[in-house]
C-alpha cells in the first residue's frame, strides 16, 4: 500500500485542474481503483474554497493528487504553473500531502470512454473533468503501488 512517511494511504482525492472547471475523483490504494466524484466550478482557475473544504471534511483523504498538464514532449504547459500553485494552496490550506501527476491524454481518454458509452459531443452539458480526474488518480495509484 502507498505510504507517506510511515502512514499508509487509505483514501485519496484527485483533482483535474482547469481554469473553468476542476474535476474531482476519489481513490483507494488498497483496491488500486479510482472513480469520478464531482466537478467544481472555477473562476479563472480559482475554485470555491468552501466547496473544496466540504469535500475534504466529507472524505477525509490521507493525501491529494493534482494533475499536472504537461505538453506531449514532457515540458510544462501554459497551465502547469497554475496547477502547481493550486496544489501548493491545497497543501497550505488543508495540511495534507499533495502530489502532482502527469495527466497527459487523460481528457482525451475520458472523451474516448464517453464515446464508447454512446456520448457524441456535448462535453459542455456532460463534461469529462471528473472522469479525467479518476484516470489521473488511477495512473498515480498504479505508479505508486508497492508491487
Amino acid at each position: 500500500m502507498a505510504e507517506v512517511g510511515d502512514k499508509p494511504l487509505r483514501l485519496l482525492l484527485g483533482f483535474d485542474y482547469g481554469s473553468k472547471q476542476i474535476g474531482v475523483a476519489v481513490g483507494q490504494p488498497i483496491t488500486g481503483s479510482a472513480r469520478e466524484l464531482c466537478i467544481l466550478k472555477a473562476q479563472n482557475g480559482v475554485p470555491d474554497w468552501q466547496k473544496v473544504e466540504a469535500l475534504i471534511k466529507e472524505w477525509q483523504p490521507d493525501a491529494i493528487v493534482v494533475g499536472l498538464p504537461l505538453n506531449m514532449d514532457g515540458t510544462p504547459s501554459d497551465i502547469s504553473e497554475r496547477a502547481e500553485k493550486f496544489a501548493r494552496r491545497l497543501n497550505g490550506r488543508f495540511n495534507l500531502p499533495v502530489f502532482t501527476h502527469d495527466e497527459r491524454l487523460t481528457t482525451y481518454a475520458a472523451k474516448g470512454e464517453r464515446l464508447q458509452q454512446g456520448q457524441t459531443g456535448g462535453y459542455r452539458q456532460r463534461p469529462v473533468d471528473a472522469l479525467a480526474a479518476a484516470l489521473l488518480l488511477q495512473g498515480w495509484l498504479e505508479e505508486n503501488s508497492p508491487d
